[in-house]
């Protein structure tokens, strides 16, 4: 299905988010157009090609892989932390990212781009199939987007907080790939069930957080 922000706006200079005769292109395209494009993939080269989305895009792309039921490691974690600098930065009111050069510049890695992304192509393509914009103009209002700030905020913290290798972290970043899809393709249905499905894992991370720290206390007293 197609954005509501794509069909409402003129693109950009590097946006991809419409052909030559102006007719909308699925996101999932604007994507695997993206990857298949020359060039260093970088969050700014991302940003220079998505314009106004890049916040929804960036966040889609880094929390994905947390979102994996994989051990992946310290590389999560970072990818995580610069999620919350992301959601700081809707939740104040933002336009345009900002994050230190060295994060803004660095490639996003093979295994990210061969592997990581296109499997994540194939499942926005399968969200397509089945969304359509619901509360579309609810959705693309600036306060809206302070609110998915503070969520990609709470999320992504709570993904880190989870312990490396624990697969905890799974269920919040999962929440947070399905907020940001849901911004990306203004569609209210997609905005609930991310909530649910991050508010889920909120709650594991934090029960096994509660009796963890009762066992060791009980250990040590």
């Amino acid at each position: 299905m197609r954005s509501a922000q794509n069909i409402s706006r003129k693109t950009p200079r590097g946006d991809l988010s419409a052909d030559p005769e102006g007719i909308p292109v699925p996101f999932s395209q604007e994507l695997s157009a993206w990857l298949a494009a020359p060039g260093t993939k970088t969050l700014a080269h991302l940003e220079e090609v998505f314009g106004p989305r890049s916040f929804a895009v960036a966040v889609l792309v880094l929390m994905f892989l947390p979102a994996l039921p994989l051990p992946t490691g310290g590389i999560s974690h970072l990818f995580e932390f610069i999620s919350v600098i992301l959601g700081v930065e809707m939740l104040l009111g933002r336009q345009t990212m900002w994050l230190p050069a060295r994060w803004r510049t660095r490639p996003l890695g093979d295994r990210m781009l061969t592997s990581a992304l296109p499997f994540m192509v194939r499942r926005i393509q399968w969200f397509e199939r089945i969304s359509t914009p619901r509360l579309a103009s609810f959705i693309t209002r600036r306060s809206t987007a302070r609110l998915y700030g503070l969520s990609f905020v709470l999320l992504a913290a709570f993904a880190a907080a989870a312990p490396p290798f624990s697969g905890l972290d799974t269920l919040p970043a999962m929440g947070a790939v399905v907020l940001a899809l849901s911004l990306l393709l203004a569609d209210a249905l997609l905005a609930l069930i991310g909530i649910i499905i991050g508010a889920v894992g909120v709650v594991v991370i934090f029960t096994v957080g509660v009796a963890a720290y009762e066992i060791v206390t009980r250990f040590f007293s």
